[in-house]
């Protein structure tokens, strides 16, 4: 099994000089502090390494939440075709990435920012953490941040009820230094994001991320996110509304995971959901993800759109059976870059903000329409008047052309054209299909909405080796959150133990463990 093996770019060292420092014995090879900063270089130069640690590889996100929502499916018996995609555990380590390389330089950043009296750095450095770690209670629930830092035998873990309410705390003194500095450009240099440095840019984030995680806890606790997005959505410093402010950050020169790891390792192809979604609504963006084949009789069931996809958690014999399948599009050959936050996931924000009857988001049909064609132009695709006037085309059941025991009969039935008589119910299953497909590429966010409403309606995995070693995912059921690591389990094992409590009755430290904001109550 090929295994990734990705260097992280190391943290600049930093090393204290002394009062009687001799310059003819430093190390040519290493930059002293007193060079560092010049310039901001001291507190600046971690933020690209940080940025790009926000997103996983192959085993925090192509292995995980790329194939649980059907976005890729791997073409490979992975350990006798029994991890992570068939619902047993192999691979978890998304929290040593963002602990390792985000929360761990943040804090010397902080540090160094108050030393060195430049707090908007600071500012900066405690953003980045929040989006950082919002990713991650969203993948394990309880999560340390509050405490981190500390030196105590045992570091607690937050309650999610907890955390939630910090993160809009903590969001509102950031917004408020960014605001009272909209002309400052030290950020300039060190910025990898397409904002350049600009305050006002990244004071978007700042409403976006608040609208985000107000949607995320609105069925848990709807007065708290109502609250908190109608707060993002009148903020004066505006949310993303178009691409040329969507966040987008730099891989410092690494090609984007998902074409690497399918023209290089032959280890991912294109989802069969994505497939069964794409084709059914005749979706123009097919092209832009995924590239077509010149084997007919793969596509046998589509003929006129050549794209075969692989299924989530499917039966895999050989590797070579299913590597034939549609790989990512060749232009993501070149990509350097990650979406981590769009104006179309914002329009779909918006749109089920106006269902749920938040002030300020604005008419639902509107929105849903405009995160659409947001989409649509991002990735460059056409015919999107056409595609949101289709009332008929719906997603296509799946055959898998090697191995029937993954083929799935769509349990969609969603067409893409606007109703204003539907219920809110179809129309919430509407704004979140639409929000899956623009999301290509960026997938833990996916999984949030899959496992808060139910939406997008993809399949089972075809093959569920769930047991009591991780949690038991029934056969109609999804898997939930990921188990916390190793190291936590054994080497914080009092604090593993308290966060389990925290995730309430009958909670396991398990695959089939609710998080917090994942009620399993009605929408509306």
């Amino acid at each position: 099994m090929k295994k990734l093996v990705i260097a992280l770019v190391s943290l600049i060292a930093f090393a204290a000089c002394t009062d009687n420092f001799v310059e003819t014995n430093q190390n040519p090879y290493q930059i002293s502090d007193d060079l560092l900063k010049q310039d901001f270089n001291l507190v600046g130069s971690p933020f690209s390494n940080m940025i790009f640690n926000l997103n996983g590889h192959q085993i925090e996100e192509d292995l995980c939440s790329d194939n649980w929502m059907g976005y890729m499916g791997t073409p490979t018996d992975f350990v006798g075709n029994v991890n992570n995609t068939t619902y047993y555990i192999r691979w978890n380590t998304y929290w040593d990435r963002v602990y390792g390389s985000v929360m761990s330089p943040a804090k010397q950043v902080i540090k160094l920012a108050a030393d060195n009296n430049l707090p908007l750095f600071a500012t900066w450095a405690k953003l980045i953490r929040i989006y950082a770690v919002s990713k991650l209670t969203g993948v394990h629930g309880p999560v340390i941040y509050s405490q981190y830092g500390t030196t105590a035998n045992s570091i607690a873990y937050d309650k999610e009820s907890d955390l939630y309410p910090l993160f809009f705390k903590q969001l509102d003194s950031i917004q408020t230094d960014l605001g009272a500095n909209k002309e400052y450009t030290g950020f300039k240099k060190f910025d990898p994001s397409q904002y350049g440095g600009s305050i006002p840019r990244w004071q978007k984030l700042v409403n976006s991320l608040r609208l985000r995680l107000a949607m995320r806890i609105s069925k848990v606790d709807p007065a708290m996110a109502k609250t908190e997005g109608e707060k993002a959505l009148a903020d004066p410093a505006g949310l993303i509304v178009a691409n040329s402010d969507n966040f987008i950050n730099s891989l410092n020169g690494n090609k984007i995971p998902v074409a690497q790891i399918c023209y290089e390792w032959d280890d991912t192809r294109m989802g069969a959901v994505m497939e069964s979604f794409l084709v059914g609504l005749k979706d123009g963006r097919i092209s832009k993800y995924f590239a077509p084949m010149s084997n007919a009789a793969l596509y046998a069931d589509h003929p006129s759109v050549p794209y075969k996809g692989v299924r989530n958690g499917a039966y895999i014999k050989a590797k070579a059976d299913h590597v034939p399948f549609s790989k990512v599009s060749e232009d993501f050959q070149t990509v350097q870059t990650r979406r981590n936050f769009t104006a179309a996931e914002v329009a779909f924000l918006k749109a089920e903000a106006g269902l749920r009857g938040w002030a300020g988001a604005g008419d639902p049909k509107t929105n849903y329409e405009e995160g659409i064609k947001l989409s649509f132009a991002d990735w460059g695709a056409g015919g999107v008047d056409a595609y949101l006037a289709d009332a008929t085309s719906k997603p296509i059941s799946y055959v898998d052309p090697i191995d029937a025991r993954n083929n799935f009969t769509a349990a969609s039935t969603i067409t893409v054209a606007w109703n204003n008589a539907d219920s809110n119910e179809l129309k919430l299953e509407k704004i979140i299909t639409q929000k899956y497909l623009n999301t290509f590429t960026n997938t833990q966010e996916a999984w949030v909405d899959f496992r808060r409403t139910g939406y997008p309606k993809i399949p089972h995995v075809a093959k569920n080796d769930s047991n009591n070693d991780w949690g038991v995912i029934p056969a109609t059921e999804w898997i939930k959150r990921m188990p916390f690591v190793n190291a936590e389990r054994n080497g914080n094992t009092a604090a593993v133990a308290d966060a389990v409590s925290k995730m309430g009755t009958g909670a396991k430290d398990d695959i089939a463990t609710r998080l917090w904001w994942d009620t399993g109550k009605a929408n509306f």
